[in-house]
């Protein structure tokens, strides 16, 4: 029901456009997606088939097939044109075999690659998809490439070498990897910064957050959709594991498990909500441990989700701050002003969701039930769902934005964990970063 609403005031006040802004009842464009339209489309086409809503699916589809024009010429990140749009399309092609997913998803393919050619191959973070010059976020320190960002390409690029029978993409992914092989680890950390010309880290700035948080899970999930044949991922995973628990996994005076952020060897006792996705990811590698870390991976992965779940505990709407800290007398509570805020993000349900199908623990679908209470209460309006600017006040301050995600991985993440285990199961199935579910290829695959 709460799919359908999102849905319903998307396709009524802003098709077409990226995201509905639900306050004003209009469209929201942005410049992300590189001059694309119709993120909200793509991003919710896998939930809505999921969820059965037929007749909004074909509403979706009939957008995909009518209106999705490539011809664009904007600047966009390779990693949200990726995991959103490459990432929903291949889903749903997967999920229904209709060619028109599967030739988008192709084409758009092609469009990203120009953004690889670098002295290291690392791609570039934007990338123009008219003329296909790429260059570096101007946020981003000296020109920087940034980890999550090109180490989330993984899972896309090796289905549209599939699907295409084009070897180039995976070979564009196994050079990141060679690349990332090579270049010394400080204490087996990966920091978040590397340079696309020296193959260097930037600087030594490491979190399981923002900027890094996906390339640790498409490692696990490289492997996972190989059939566990991609030996070199899982190494890759279990090392960059062991380093995390070693240097960043902290306790708090409450007892309280989290993982801190490193910036040149100092922590910084704060957890971003985007952190949150972690205790899923490292749950799910527990199952596949080997039988003397099997026992205590799964208990970190329940130990790091119990954070998450008190900073929306802990706050007066029961949603969760963008980041929350672990310094004096303030635990799993935002500090500052500007850390409050709440966009209707997905990673906490989406360790909520993991951590329920591996353990069957009813408290997590407890934890689930809060959050749908809470978005019911503090995030619907009129004509949609909105983010918040702060979690601690009530009634909420609304942002006027129903994030794309929200339909593609929040959502879905709810719905899945009120599920059976068969619907997209795990044995089957790795979502991206973006929750689209990819086929896990029990067949003999090579990259």
């Amino acid at each position: 029901q709460m799919m359908k609403f999102a849905w319903d005031n998307y396709k009524q006040y802003a098709l077409g456009k990226n995201e509905l802004r639900p306050l004003t009842k209009n469209g929201h464009i942005g410049n992300m997606f590189g001059g694309l339209r119709g993120a909200t489309v793509i991003d919710a086409l896998d939930t809505l088939y999921i969820m059965e809503l037929e007749e909004e699916f074909q509403e979706a589809k009939q957008w995909v097939e009518k209106s999705f024009d490539l011809n664009v010429n904007g600047e966009a990140s390779l990693f949200e044109v990726n995991i959103r749009y490459i990432g929903g399309l291949l889903a749903t092609y997967y999920l229904t075999g209709e060619e028109v997913f599967k030739s988008k998803a192709l084409e758009l393919g092609e469009k990203l690659l120009p953004a690889f050619n670098t002295p290291t191959g690392i791609p570039r973070g934007v990338i123009s998809l008219g003329s296909g010059m790429s260059w570096s976020w101007g946020w981003a320190s000296a020109g920087s490439s940034i980890l999550a960002e090109f180490g989330t390409l993984h899972l896309e690029f090796l289905h549209l070498s599939e699907l295409s029978g084009n070897p180039v993409f995976a070979e564009k992914v196994m050079n990141i990897r060679r690349v990332l092989n090579r270049v010394e680890k400080p204490q087996g950390l990966y920091p978040n910064f590397l340079s696309p010309v020296t193959g260097s880290w930037v600087q030594h700035h490491v979190s399981i957050g923002g900027l890094g948080d996906s390339f640790y899970e498409y490692l696990i999930k490289s492997w996972l959709m190989s059939d566990k044949k991609d030996s070199e991922a899982k190494k890759m995973y279990d090392d960059a594991l062991e380093a995390i628990e070693k240097h960043l996994v902290r306790k708090s005076a409450g007892g309280l498990t989290y993982i801190a952020e490193w910036r040149g060897g100092i922590l910084d006792h704060k957890m971003g909500h985007l952190a949150c996705f972690s205790g899923g990811m490292i749950a799910l590698g527990a199952e596949h441990a080997p039988e003397e870390k099997r026992q205590r991976h799964r208990e970190l992965a329940a130990e790091i989700t119990s954070p998450c779940h008190e900073s929306y505990t802990r706050s007066d709407t029961k949603l969760g701050p963008e980041a929350f800290r672990f310094d004096a007398g303030s635990e799993a509570m935002a500090t500052r002003l500007s850390e409050r805020y709440y966009i209707l993000r997905p990673e906490v349900v989406e360790s909520y969701m993991y951590l329920w199908r591996l353990t069957h623990q009813p408290k997590y679908r407890h934890w689930g039930w809060e959050v749908v209470q809470a978005l019911e209460k503090h995030c619907r309006v009129e004509a949609g769902f909105s983010g918040i600017r702060d979690v601690y006040s009530t009634p909420p301050m609304h942002d006027n934005m129903q994030q794309s995600f929200f339909l593609a991985e929040t959502l879905k993440y709810l719905y899945l964990l009120f599920s059976e285990d068969d619907v997209l199961s795990l044995e089957d199935w790795v979502f991206n970063t973006e929750a689209h579910p990819l086929p896990i290829n029990h067949t003999d695959f090579k990259a």
